[in-house]
């Protein structure tokens, strides 16, 4: 059976319940997509933990190098990376400490392995969505 994102109401109320969203490969480059739509998010109020071995912090925030290391809650892991490079970010998902409730592959970005890998686990999986998008069409703070 082929791969169907969550309803657009389940994406709704899957973000209206989001607090902390981990960023997988969150540039510190101000010019990239990946810094645009987390800033956006977080000036939305959601907190925003920036996954990137390569910075110390990013957006006041703490960057860990990988999700494992990662010690509080996330509900979602949102991903900037590769569609091939998605399925060790998606095994890496299912060893956190605190399970996140979605694992979320930004527009563009692919692959039913990955979204296998955490569904087996529990872990809602969105794919080739704009979360910052999906925030403002869909308003679940109003």
């Amino acid at each position: 059976m082929a791969f169907e994102n969550p309803s657009r109401d389940r994406i709704k109320e899957l973000l209206r319940e989001t607090k902390t969203i981990a960023v997988v490969g969150l540039s510190d480059k101000p010019d990239r997509t990946s810094y645009m739509v987390s800033q956006a998010m977080q000036q939305k109020g959601y907190r925003i933990i920036p996954v990137n071995p390569t910075v110390q912090s990013v957006l006041g925030e703490k960057s860990y190098p990988s999700l494992e290391q990662i010690d509080e809650p996330v509900d979602i892991v949102n991903v900037f990376r590769r569609s091939e490079e998605t399925v060790s970010v998606a095994e890496a998902a299912t060893r956190m400490k605190h399970k996140p409730k979605a694992f979320w592959l930004q527009q563009g970005i692919y692959n039913e392995e990955a979204a296998a890998l955490v569904r087996a686990e529990g872990i809602e999986a969105v794919m080739d969505r704009c979360i910052k998008v999906e925030d403002s069409i869909l308003q679940p703070h109003k």
